[in-house]
C-alpha cells in the first residue's frame, strides 16, 4: 500500500465510499429521520474536513505561490520588499463599512474622513497569469461624502536602515479600475521631529505604473531618520473598484556622476 494515499488498496477504498454516500445521496428524500439524522451528523464532519483540505490545496496550489517574494527589482537595489498584505493570507480578509484609522493586516491602515461609510475592503486570490503577487486588495467604493481617502501602508525598518539623500525608493504597482481615477503616493521620513514628503502621481496609463522617490531633493537629517511609510491617496473613488493587484518597493544608490 503506498503511503501517499495512491496505492491500489486506498484507490478501492475511496471507490467504495464514493459510492456509499453517492447512494446516500440518492437515497435520501425516501429514508427515516433517524437515518438520516445520522447520516447528516457524519456528512457535516465529513464536509468540514473535506472543505479544510480544499481551502489549502487550493491556496498551495494557486500560482503565484503564497509567500512569493519575487519581482523585477532594479539591478543596483540594496533593499527590496512585497508587504505581506499582497504576500501572505490573512487572519481578516475582509471589513465591511469601513472606519478610518482601521488596519487590515500588520503593515496597511485605511483612513477617510466619509460621514457615512460605504466601503468595503477586501484581500482577494490573484490567479492570472500575469500575476506575480499571491493577493491582492479590492476597495468597494460606493456613495462617498468625504474629501479625502487614502491607503496607508508603513515600511520596515530595513528600509530607513543607512537611508541617505542619495537614495531613490520605487513604488511599483498593478492597478484595475472600474472607472478612471487619479491615484496619487506620497512618501514621508522622519526624521527626528520633522518629516519630509515626497508625492508622485501614478501613470496609471502606461504598462508598468512605477515611480520613484529621489531624496537627494530633501531635506533630509541622514543621521535622525526613525520611520517612513507611503500614502496611496484616492482622488474621486465615488462608485468604483480598485483592485491593486501588487505593491512593491525597491530602494538604490542614485548612479554616480
Amino acid at each position: 500500500m503506498g503511503q501517499d494515499g495512491t496505492g491500489l488498496l486506498d484507490k478501492l477504498f475511496d471507490r467504495r465510499v464514493l459510492r456509499r454516500w453517492s447512494r446516500a445521496a440518492r437515497l435520501a428524500n425516501a429514508a427515516d429521520h433517524h437515518l438520516l439524522r445520522q447520516q447528516r451528523t457524519k456528512a457535516r464532519a465529513l464536509k468540514n474536513q473535506l472543505d479544510r483540505l480544499i481551502r489549502v490545496a487550493d491556496d498551495r496550489l494557486t500560482l503565484p505561490v503564497s509567500g512569493s517574494t519575487s519581482f523585477p527589482t532594479p539591478p543596483n537595489a540594496d533593499w527590496t520588499w512585497r508587504p505581506d498584505t499582497w504576500r501572505l493570507p490573512l487572519s481578516t480578509p475582509g471589513i465591511t463599512l469601513v472606519e478610518s484609522n482601521v488596519k487590515l493586516g500588520d503593515e496597511l491602515t485605511i483612513f477617510h474622513d466619509c460621514a457615512k461609510t460605504e466601503l468595503t475592503l477586501r484581500q482577494v486570490r490573484n490567479t492570472r497569469e500575469a500575476d506575480l503577487a499571491p493577493f491582492g486588495m479590492r476597495l468597494d467604493v460606493f456613495s462617498f461624502d468625504g474629501s479625502f481617502l487614502s491607503f496607508v501602508v508603513d515600511l520596515p525598518i530595513e528600509a530607513v536602515t543607512g537611508l541617505s539623500r542619495k537614495h531613490l525608493i520605487r513604488l511599483s504597482t498593478i492597478v484595475e479600475c472600474e472607472k478612471p481615477l487619479e491615484i496619487f503616493a506620497r512618501l514621508n521620513v522622519q526624521h527626528g521631529p520633522n518629516t519630509e514628503q515626497i508625492v508622485r502621481e501614478l501613470p496609471l496609463h502606461e504598462q508598468d505604473v512605477m515611480v520613484e522617490f529621489d531624496l537627494a531633493y530633501t531635506d533630509l537629517n541622514e543621521k535622525r531618520v526613525e520611520k517612513a511609510w507611503v500614502d496611496l491617496i484616492f482622488e474621486g473613488p465615488e462608485m468604483n473598484q480598485v483592485v491593486l493587484r501588487d505593491v512593491t518597493f525597491a530602494r538604490r544608490p542614485r548612479a554616480a556622476f
